[in-house]
């Protein structure tokens, strides 16, 4: 009887097993049936990412963060892209002691990272947008990836932070000009601790968005997160524009600190964003 109870366990552990598995795959697969893909990323050569696609952001960029950026954090290896935050000391080739800048007022550099664009390269209005990645939550980790439209000074030309971390809190935000010449917010936040915290960014999700030309839909392994009309994005400064039916170009990076990063320096480095791919779709 034993014997047969085992044998009988050992389909019924398979079928188990293999739901599982299936559970498991299904929150990084996307339907993209009628969409044409257009443009992408498969990140599968060895190296430094493809400069058909890749420019880089460099020194202290925004936000009062605290990484300087620089083209060597960003690497292929194993069918992945790489951003790497390094904790090292370097002295700040900009640094200017009477300046007011932040930016040239630090006589060093305490942090390193990568923020990847392609400004000037890809640039895209309306589709869907995917990525596959796994991103850190460790304290003081602040990944992204994002859009910015390519005319007028930000944030008229709006943004969509398609995925961002950081404090416990993925956020899908949208923003276009305001009334005051700051950005006009319309957000939402997730908390990674109801996700499953640790054992959640240990795994790797799918981030989209649908853009179209009524409305911006944001998504993190199929759960909307923010859901906005086109028409309620223009911007707040009389001149009808709306910053979100002109091409957007798109950065992904990994920033560390700043204005709401949070404090990094309880956290083991180095830290990584690995991305799978980056795709756009066409209707």
């Amino acid at each position: 009887m034993k014997n047969l109870t085992s044998f009988i366990q050992l389909p019924l552990l398979l079928i188990v097993l293999f739901q599982s598995m299936a559970a498991a795959s299904s929150v990084t697969v996307t339907d993209t049936s009628g969409y044409r893909l257009v443009w992408s990323d498969e990140f599968n050569t060895n190296g430094n990412p493809d400069t058909v696609n890749w420019n880089y952001e460099n020194g202290f960029v925004r936000n009062h963060e605290l990484q300087w950026y620089q083209p060597e954090n960003a690497f292929c290896e194993h069918g992945l892209l790489v951003i790497e935050a390094r904790k090292e000391h370097k002295s700040n080739p900009r640094f200017d002691k009477y300046g007011n800048d932040w930016r040239k007022s630090r006589e060093h550099i305490e942090y390193t990272s990568s923020c990847l664009l392609t400004r000037g390269k890809q640039s895209w209005l309306y589709g869907r947008f995917e990525m596959r990645a796994k991103i850190g939550i460790s304290p003081g980790m602040w990944p992204a990836w994002w859009t910015l439209g390519i005319k007028q000074p930000w944030p008229a030309n709006g943004e969509i932070d398609i995925m961002e971390y950081y404090r416990g809190k993925l956020l899908a935000n949208i923003a276009c000009f305001a009334v005051d010449k700051k950005a006009h917010w319309f957000s939402n936040t997730l908390s990674t601790d109801s996700l499953g915290a640790e054992a959640w960014a240990a795994q790797f999700h799918v981030w989209r968005m649908d853009w179209t030309s009524e409305f911006i839909a944001l998504y993190c392994d199929e759960l909307l997160l923010n859901k906005v009309p086109l028409d309620s994005l223009v911007n707040r400064d009389g001149t009808g524009f709306n910053p979100f039916r002109q091409p957007h170009y798109m950065l992904i990076n990994l920033a560390i600190g700043g204005d709401n990063g949070g404090d990094p320096s309880g956290t083991k480095f180095p830290q990584r964003l690995e991305v799978d791919y980056v795709r756009v779709y066409e209707w």
